[in-house]
């Protein structure tokens, strides 16, 4: 499938596989991943596709179409890795990501980083973990079900997240009681 998709958008194998990569580890609806493909770093959901090269339309359409694809496949095969091994998407996503929130929550559903500033969603958990330049705050996120983020490139990085409802800030979210780590 990587060949194909690169083949008929233009792109390296590389540049799909690490499309394919993020979006496992987006669970499967966002992905956030550095490809010169793309014009470096780019980030992609449903109804959302920034790239690097941030006026290229066209550059836009092709990470579009190539995640919509790979999305649809992985909602339709949850397990497969692609190379024609399986695994379980948790244990990937546990080894992928890191481990800088708190265990106690789980493994998230999404991870994502730019510049000093990571993420975290843990939809059964009701939280977000937010980790500024080493401060970890956690949120409760209700019922929102976060499925896609945006990140202001400014002196203030902000994070705005894309729920079911809308639009989430983090502002807007109350601040949760973090576990004790052991």
């Amino acid at each position: 499938m990587t060949a194909r998709l690169a083949r008929e958008h233009g792109v390296s194998e590389d540049a799909v596989r690490a499309v394919f990569n993020a979006l496992r580890r987006g669970g499967g609806t966002m992905a956030q991943f550095s490809h010169a493909d793309f014009g470096g770093m780019s980030q992609w959901s449903a109804g959302m596709t920034m790239i690097g090269d941030m006026f290229n339309d066209s550059l836009k359409a092709k990470l579009n179409a190539i995640a919509g694809e790979l999305s649809r496949y992985l909602r339709d095969h949850p397990e497969d890795r692609g190379d024609g091994r399986t695994v379980s998407y948790h244990s990937d996503c546990t080894r992928n990501a890191g481990s800088w929130w708190p265990q106690e929550l789980g493994v998230p559903s999404s991870v994502g980083s730019q510049n000093d500033m990571r993420y975290a969603v843990f939809p059964e958990m009701r939280r977000l973990v937010i980790d500024d330049r080493g401060q970890i705050t956690a949120y409760e996120t209700g019922d929102h079900r976060i499925s896609g983020v945006s990140q202001a490139q400014s002196t203030d990085s902000t994070l705005t997240f894309i729920g079911q409802h809308g639009v989430v800030r983090v502002s807007d979210l109350k601040r949760a009681d973090m576990p004790a780590r052991s």
